[in-house]
């Protein structure tokens, strides 16, 4: 589905230099410093196995010049993460994510609104529903310094209320006090103020424009002010997905705008970058707590395969790749077993249809089609059985 957008895979090794997390994440954030696997080489190199695949993106983006292709690079990967945290539901040591990252010289809204259009489509077709979008902007280079000197101003005067961690986060990242789930902070945030109020007009405008380009395809959206993401590099646009049955940990996909973190790891000035990573471990979850809206991927096969007899061995295994070729799920015995065997395994399995081939129906040249819902079965050429399958697949 991605393809359909323009992107195109990009595979990242499991670890990389410590430097490179270090740099784009945030040495004061606590993937950095409480939860990355870090272990030395022999030559005093330090390496680490990656929190999270954005900075790996952006490294690889330098490494291999592909900020001289035209217009945008747009890039998605899938595979493990770690972190080091107490397992819990929706939360594990290694995690999976499917993630896409657009960069290149244009920081339009239409990018931002864009790669949430497409990551909503995918969480669409897998059948997840009453998902909910929240948006917001943290500001640039321009106006976040003055906002978050004044955040941490705010947060100093309520000290004495706060957990350990924001006591900490006060002095080395204000914006993440915002993010707390501390359940008692919760008043006492919700009075802080908000970054909105202090954007510089061109963030402003950016945010304006966002807006509006959501609007334009029909995507609704929440406001949320506290929304500032956990890492470092983001600026200007960050965005979070969330989905009912996870409970406190119900965001699914989280992105947003990186402009600088380009040239921040030795890149060209200039370059402009936005992106998301969904939790595939938690998007199951979210899943399996709406059987109902599973796609039909999960369930049982098209057709089970019964093969009555040595000599139609050879023609059921001819059938079954004729079968798969036309996108259709098949499964097949592998040794040979009595009919009422077969059929009762094929009910098991949750298949549609059991295609049946005895002797009889070798010499034939014909294929029964028993549809087991109802029982009737059907006897086929082969072009017929084609079609029925292909016409009842979709």
């Amino acid at each position: 589905m991605l393809a359909a957008y323009n992107y195109h895979e990009i595979r990242l090794p499991l670890f990389e230099e410590t430097e490179v997390f270090a740099r784009s994440v945030g040495v004061d954030t606590d993937i950095v410093s409480k939860e990355m696997y870090t272990f030395a080489e022999r030559d005093g190199a330090s390496l680490s196995l990656r929190p999270e695949a954005t900075a790996s993106v952006v490294r690889a983006y330098i490494e291999h010049s592909l900020f001289q292709q035209p217009g945008l690079t747009k890039l998605y990967y899938i595979g493990p993460m770690f972190r080091r945290e107490r397992p819990q539901k929706g939360r594990y040591r290694q995690f999976h994510q499917l993630g896409a990252e657009a960069l290149g010289p244009s920081d339009h809204p239409a990018i931002d609104a864009e790669v949430i259009e497409m990551v909503l489509v995918f969480i669409e077709r897998c059948g997840l529903k009453a998902t909910a979008l929240y948006i917001n902007s943290i500001g640039c280079g321009t106006c976040r310094p003055t906002y978050v000197e004044l955040l941490r101003r705010e947060l100093k005067k309520v000290e004495s209320r706060l957990g350990p961690d924001s006591q900490r986060r006060i002095e080395t990242n204000p914006l993440r006090v915002l993010d707390s789930k501390v359940e008692g902070e919760q008043p006492i945030i919700a009075k802080l103020p908000s970054i909105l109020d202090h954007l510089c007009k061109a963030c402003q405008e950016h945010f304006d424009k966002f807006q509006q380009e959501l609007k334009d395809r029909g995507i609704g959206y929440e406001i949320n002010h506290r929304l500032v993401r956990g890492l470092d590099y983001y600026m200007r646009t960050t965005f979070e997905i969330t989905a009912p049955g996870l409970g406190a940990q119900d965001a699914i996909c989280g992105g947003g705008r990186y402009d600088g973190l380009v040239e921040l790891l030795g890149g060209p000035a200039g370059i402009k970058g936005i992106g998301w990573a969904l939790g595939i471990d938690r998007f199951l979850l979210a899943l399996s707590s709406q059987p109902s809206a599973v796609s039909a991927e999960t369930s049982g096969p098209d057709v089970y395969l019964a093969w009555l007899g040595g000599p139609t061995r050879r023609e059921a295994l001819r059938l079954a790749r004729a079968l798969r070729q036309r996108n259709l799920r098949v499964e097949m015995a592998y040794d040979e077993a009595k009919l009422r065997k077969a059929l009762e395994l094929a009910n098991k399995l949750g298949a549609q249809f059991t295609v049946i081939l005895g002797e009889d129906e070798l010499k034939q040249g014909k294929f029964t089609l028993r549809e087991m819902a109802s029982g009737k079965q059907h006897l086929l050429t082969e072009s017929e059985l084609f079609q029925r399958l292909t016409t009842k697949k979709h």
